[in-house]
């Protein structure tokens, strides 16, 4: 397999399998998943932060409001990788309880990795809420 073929293997199962702990309350699969290395920025749909430090805080804050995740899908639009770094844009499709409340929502993700002793580590996060398109005048 080459670079873009285990990024994607690793995307497509450890990084997953991350997401759907989280919505489920579990940060902890996602703190692996993520850099320890500066610099670090989350440019969340819901909430911002910046270095390793802040952005667990926000990761744990987010746990605690996650529950009952019943699905979670992603639809990836485009990848790559250079080296030790990497790419992707995609969707995230979500159904989960936000505290307490059932939510279904779409989010549009722009991620960056880094390879860190042979191993992908998210160091960067935008992503917001896709809503639906407001017809122009």
């Amino acid at each position: 397999m080459g670079d873009r073929d285990d990024f994607l293997e690793w995307f497509n199962t450890t990084w997953w399998a991350a997401e759907v702990a989280l919505h489920n309350g579990d940060p902890a699969p996602r703190f692996g998943t993520w850099s320890e290395r500066e610099p670090i920025t989350l440019f969340g749909a819901w909430i911002s932060a910046n270095g390793s430090q802040a952005v667990r805080e926000v990761f744990s804050n987010l746990a605690r409001g996650f529950s009952d995740a019943a699905s979670s899908d992603i639809e990836l639009i485009a990848a790559d990788v250079s080296g030790d770094m990497a790419y992707t844009a995609h969707r995230e499709i979500t159904s989960v309880s936000v505290d307490g409340s059932a939510r279904a929502y779409v989010l549009r993700v722009t991620q960056v990795y880094r390879r860190e002793a042979g191993e992908w580590k998210v160091v960067h996060r935008h992503g917001d809420e896709e809503t639906d398109a407001v017809p122009g005048p």
